[in-house]
């Protein structure tokens, strides 16, 4: 983009660094957000990242997780008490299995808190195994507790982003677009876009990644309680000026978007991302319109977020 110095470019990176950025040429960042990056330092269930991966995790997967830790917890204090001979649990079967089975159910009725009565603990080290998982029970629903309380009011966008972005007529030459929605019902208010377009460049000898963040029709709006159309006009100072299907290709482009809002509901910031390759931007289109007609509100439809009806790509733009 003309006008813009060296320093400001490097400010435009995303974060990466120049260095990082120019040796790797694969996404930076997915179109459902996450960042392309892999880091074999630290396993995600490390303690560093534990309580992030725990709180990131989709909620079918934490539920499994935990169903499985409780599991394995019983079934360990059961060995225990099994281990601990026929005598340890006063009540329970003789036969072996069967007193396994009885080690179990005890051990549910412990880590629970239950304690029924038919099995009691009869001997020293199975009273000092009682109290152990009386204590990790605690302990863990304590956790448990915490954990879903965390998860369950943390504020997270829930912003859906077209599939494709465009280059479309925009008055009397053309823009790149693409459009979000927010698909929750609390409202978004403050709601900032940053865009920037990721493309390798050449002198004839040497070859680098640049960024340019692109100017926006705006970048920010007040309120979002329908959609939001991003709009990059693309004017002389544009980027994309000049460029053609086959040069956008070439460049391996990537086009970023980074969105913050405040969320009402919280009183919190919440922040989307998405990204769009040469693959995601077709050339030549126009979104279809999503209002609907409602003589009592203004309605839009959901299910057309992605629609857009082809038109002669433009040679150049």
């Amino acid at each position: 983009m003309a006008g813009i110095s060296q320093q400001d470019r490097l400010r435009q990176d995303l974060g990466l660094g120049g260095k990082l950025s120019e040796r790797s040429r694969v996404r930076l960042v997915n179109h459902d957000g996450s960042f392309n990056v892999r880091r074999n330092d630290l396993s995600a269930f490390h303690p560093y990242n534990a309580y992030h991966t725990l709180l990131s995790l989709p909620i079918p997967r934490l539920l499994g997780l935990m169903a499985l830790g409780y599991v394995a917890t019983n079934m360990f204090f059961a060995s225990l008490y099994w281990l601990a001979g026929p005598a340890a649990l006063d009540g329970a079967a003789s036969t072996p299995f069967a007193r396994f089975q009885d080690c179990v159910f005890f051990s549910v009725q412990t880590l629970a808190t239950i304690g029924y009565g038919r099995l009691v603990p009869a001997t020293r080290i199975a009273n000092v195994l009682v109290a152990l998982e009386a204590l990790v029970g605690l302990l863990g629903f304590a956790v448990l507790s915490a954990l879903l309380f965390a998860r369950f009011t943390r504020p997270t966008a829930k912003i859906n982003f077209s599939q494709h972005a465009i280059i479309a007529p925009y008055e009397g030459g053309w823009a790149l677009m693409f459009r979000l929605v927010n698909l929750r019902s609390h409202n978004l208010s403050a709601v900032r876009a940053i865009v920037s377009f990721a493309h390798w460049v050449s002198d004839g000898e040497s070859r680098w990644r640049e960024f340019d963040q692109l100017r926006l029709e705006r970048d920010s709006v007040m309120v979002m309680p329908l959609h939001w159309v991003v709009v990059h006009p693309i004017t002389e100072t544009s980027p994309f000026r000049g460029m053609t299907v086959e040069s956008f290709a070439e460049s391996e482009p990537e086009i970023v978007c980074l969105l913050t809002a405040d969320d009402e509901t919280f009183a919190q910031t919440v922040h989307a991302r998405t990204s769009y390759d040469r693959t995601d931007v077709v050339w030549g289109a126009r979104f279809r319109d999503m209002y609907l007609a409602d003589r009592d509100h203004v309605a839009i439809d959901l299910n057309r977020l992605h629609d857009f009806d082809r038109l002669d790509p433009p040679v150049a733009v």
